[in-house]
């Protein structure tokens, strides 16, 4: 059921995904040279979405848990932008034949999912996602408290 805690953690995480993939996008190209054409909004999707199940229905409680279900928000943002991501280039790579089977190109992917993961463990990314998510799941609970 749609709730007013739902939409602004939906919202709000939605934005911090953007905010986090355009901190991200200078480490993408730097590195691999990769174009980035839809890598905020597509993040920023993941991000909706993860807001609206797990930080959103857990709002309304306490502050001290919507803490623990922002944080918990941003590392399934976390996941889930690196397994869409790594998907799409591993179906990339093998639509140019580049695997000799499937198991192959599924290692690879989980290889790619452990070295975007790298990539995007420094303190530039880091803090300011932490901080990001704190806020903005106080930011839900605070809407959530006043709009249930």
């Amino acid at each position: 059921m749609p709730t007013g805690g739902k939409l602004i953690a939906a919202l709000s995480f939605a934005a911090l995904a953007y905010f986090i993939s355009d901190l991200m996008k200078p480490i993408l190209m730097d590195t691999e040279g990769t174009r980035v054409g839809w890598l905020s909004p597509l993040n920023a999707c993941v991000g909706f979405v993860m807001g609206w199940t797990i930080l959103g229905n857990g709002s309304g409680k306490t502050y001290r848990q919507s803490f623990g279900f922002g944080l918990t928000t941003l590392a399934a943002t976390f996941f889930w932008v690196f397994i869409v991501w790594s998907g799409y280039k591993m179906l990339s790579r093998s639509v140019q034949l580049r695997y000799d089977g499937p198991m192959e190109a599924l290692q690879q992917m989980a290889q790619l999912c452990v070295d975007y993961a790298k990539l995007v463990a420094t303190q530039e990314i880091l803090i300011p996602a932490i901080v990001g998510a704190l806020f903005m799941s106080w930011l839900t609970e605070f809407f959530a408290r006043r709009w249930s």
